[in-house]
């Protein structure tokens, strides 16, 4: 055996599991080492300091700047003690990604010459200027309007990476766009804290905040760096173009939870070692059910604080993956025929009382509570099923959605069959069925025994994009490699909106004589009939649901820039406009971004592809048809022409296969970058992206398909990438 691929596959199989050094003590001694978080402001910030600023983290208040120039400079005494030299203003512009520049603390201690001194003031840590038209903006920046301002978020801690302390921050225009994910974010978070607020007062007037919570489960594969290198389709896209299906994959289902591979278990330790000293509380690690897929998982954390931390330990993941020798792809289908990667949004509200909004209570008035913000968020899905369906749309994510493991591209709710049936009784309840009023004035649903419904009590339904799964809901549309915060900027807005819908009802009823809790009721039941379309408890992986939500009314397209137009109805204008998230002119921005990065993702895998094709699969493949030609005039030669075709049938048709799939490949590898000159001339940017996925992205299964043909027929020693059974089963 010779060749790279044969060479790094031999390498692979040598290498030993990386030996991890554990921090002393518990994980709790050292758990947010590098964190500016509680424990090191009362070490480093005064206590009126640290008062001022819990009261912009807890209550929103706006930031003093006379209290930035007192943390700066606790900070900065903090960050260097601990050997950072510079600082970063870290922000999630529109790429998927972070991104960062680093500014040293030195400055000059008089005139140049004269020595220089460590500073970092106030205005420093509250805001930077990042050169905002080299950023995806949608056309809100030109580039000779360069200007754009990152701004700090105390709401999210700083953190040290290497000798560099990291400041999360907003980012947005010279004009006050945003340009990020975090800015909508935490406009969204404020939106559904105040709606949420206001809803809960009818129950409990002592509720002053509500917060959105995240759990993300980070799906991922881990790939030998050697097989990786010889992969230019990972290297470029993070998925493999060609490939033909292992004899061996998933179908015995022996990888799900099984014993984790030794090299990857000390990559993962390393991992949740780096983690907690972030403060990144890492929970649960396993095997996923793909060979070589594997999870990580924290606990549950405020929304924004939780974006944050899964954008850290992506990037952590893949610094320690190198390591390790090996490489993340956290490509939502990096491998055809098995399961895609996800990234599982855990959502659920919760009050600074202490109540979960969705889990059951323990009397019959918290549990109106818990069914009024269950069937407000049906509605806010119902409504808004299409723009949620464009919140984790992707190039990428779109091969994940509808088929292994991976929810259908329609959404749906699905309740479980307890829960179903509770609604389903109090809509065909009359009002006085369903309430009933004790000596104390507190509300009961005559609906049996609520108070022990529902506490996992609801089974998992993997084919569900938005389940209930006992006390939150699991988005499980989103991809591995994308923002949380895109989803979480569209659930949080649309169930802010439909709250405010409610209480307004609510309080019109009320306004007109009824009582506060007959009038929940009325709108509840209302709200209930309306929102059913939404709910499905079955196998969304089947055809027969396709056409059943297509009767529902529910969003059922599947081209990923048609599915983008969801965020500039006129619903979703007035949606995020009303709120406060988003004007309009940020939305169509955002569009123009969306189809751009379509595009622009095809545009590369389509000259990957095209380049893997001609330079390398083609080439082989002939190379082998001449050695097989070779032997046929051989034989031909010795036994005479009539005996060698009897003899030499099959390898005839070999041949001749070769033929027939080189054949196809260079006339589609052809047409497709013909297509591809035709859409490159198109000026609109949707338009373009369109072109791109009805005209290109169809080559690319007919290119496939001639190829992994090709991998099948060619000697295995003269194939030039490494396969499936390498990359999937070499650990």
């Amino acid at each position: 055996m010779s060749g790279l691929r044969f060479q790094v596959v031999g390498e692979a199989f040598k290498k030993n599991a990386c030996p991890v050094e554990a921090p002393e003590g518990p994980s709790s001694a050292y758990f947010g080492k590098y964190t500016f978080g509680k424990e090191q402001m009362a070490k480093y910030l005064s206590k009126d300091t640290i008062k001022k600023v819990n009261d912009v983290i807890k209550n929103g208040k706006p930031l003093d700047r006379s209290i930035a120039e007192h943390v700066a400079a606790g900070m900065k005494q903090w960050a260097m003690e601990l050997g950072a030299t510079h600082y970063t203003h870290w922000f999630q512009p529109l790429t998927e990604g972070t991104a960062e520049k680093h500014d040293s603390f030195i400055e000059y201690a008089g005139a140049p010459g004269e020595g220089v001194i460590e500073e970092f003031s106030g205005k420093l840590l509250a805001q930077q200027e990042p050169d905002a038209s080299s950023f995806p903006n949608g056309g809100l920046r030109n580039t000779f309007e360069a200007r754009g301002y990152s701004a700090w978020d105390p709401t999210s801690p700083a953190f040290i990476v290497d000798d560099t302390l990291c400041i999360p921050t907003i980012f947005i225009s010279y004009t006050g766009e945003s340009l990020d994910y975090k800015a909508p974010l935490l406009k969204a978070l404020s939106a559904v804290d105040k709606a949420a607020v206001d809803v809960c007062n009818y129950f409990d007037t002592n509720v002053k905040k509500v917060y959105s919570y995240l759990g993300w489960e980070q799906e991922y594969f881990l790939v030998d760096e050697g097989l990786y290198a010889a992969r230019p389709d990972l290297l470029l896209t993070g998925r493999s173009l060609l490939g033909h299906e292992s004899a061996k994959n998933q179908q015995l289902e022996d990888h799900y939870f099984g014993s984790i591979p030794e090299r990857v278990q000390s990559f993962m330790k390393e991992v949740e070692f780096e983690a907690y000293k972030y403060g990144i509380p890492c929970k649960t690690r396993h095997n996923e059910v793909a060979p070589n897929q594997f999870e990580l998982a924290p606990i549950f954390g405020e929304t924004n604080l939780a974006n944050d931390q899964n954008l850290m330990i992506m990037s952590i993941m893949k610094r320690i993956a190198r390591k390790h020798g090996f490489r993340v792809l956290l490509h939502e289908k990096p491998f055809a025929g098995i399961n895609g990667s996800g990234k599982h949004n855990n959502w659920s509200l919760g009050t600074d009382t202490g109540v979960g909004l969705l889990t059951p209570g323990k009397t019959p008035e918290e549990n109106l509570q818990f069914v009024t913000f269950m069937v407000n968020i049906l509605m806010a899905v119902y409504k808004n099923n299409a723009m949620l369906k464009a919140s984790v749309m992707t190039a990428q994510n779109a091969h994940r959605l509808g088929a292994n493991e991976a929810p259908p591209a329609i959404i749906s709710a699905f309740l479980g069959t307890q829960l179903s049936e509770m609604l389903d009784k109090i809509e065909s309840s009359s009002s006085e069925e369903g309430i009933v009023l004790d000596a104390k004035k507190k509300m009961q649903l005559g609906i049996g025994s609520i108070p022990e419904v529902l506490v996992d009590n609801t089974d998992r339904n993997r084919t569900s994009p938005f389940a209930f799964t006992g006390n939150r809901f699991e988005f499980r549309a989103v991809g591995s490699s994308a923002n949380c915060a895109s989803a979480m900027i569209a659930i949080n807005t649309a169930v802010a909106a439909q709250l405010k819908e409610f209480k307004a009802a609510v309080d019109s009823k009320i306004a007109a004589g009824t009582a506060k809790e007959k009038a929940i009721f009325e709108v509840i039941k209302e709200y209930i009939k309306i929102s059913k379309p939404i709910r499905f408890d079955g196998n969304g992986y089947s055809d027969a649901w396709k056409a059943e939500a297509a009767k529902r009314g529910l969003d059922c397209e599947t081209s990923v820039p048609v599915i983008y137009d969801a965020y500039t109805t006129p619903q979703s204008v007035e949606l995020f406009t009303k709120t406060g998230v988003f004007t309009e002119k940020e939305l169509i921005a955002r569009n123009e971004v969306k189809w751009d990065t379509y595009t622009k993702k095809i545009q590369i895998e389509a000259r990957v592809l095209g380049d893997l094709i001609q330079s390398n699969i083609i080439p082989v493949a002939i190379k082998y048809q001449s050695m097989l030609l070779d032997n046929a005039k051989k034989m031909a030669d010795i036994f005479g022409v009539e005996k060698a075709k009897e003899l030499a049938a099959e390898t005839m048709k070999r041949i001749e296969d070769i033929s027939k799939h080189v054949s196809v490949l260079e006339s589609s590898v052809d047409a497709m970058v013909e297509a591809r000159k035709v859409a490159n001339k198109i000026e609109s940017e949707k338009d373009k992206a369109v072109a791109y996925h009805d005209n290109i992205l169809p080559y690319f299964e007919t290119i496939r398909y001639h190829a992994d043909k090709l991998e099948l027929l060619v000697d295995d020693e003269m194939w030039p990438l490494p396969k499936y059974r390498e990359l999937l089963f070499i650990r």
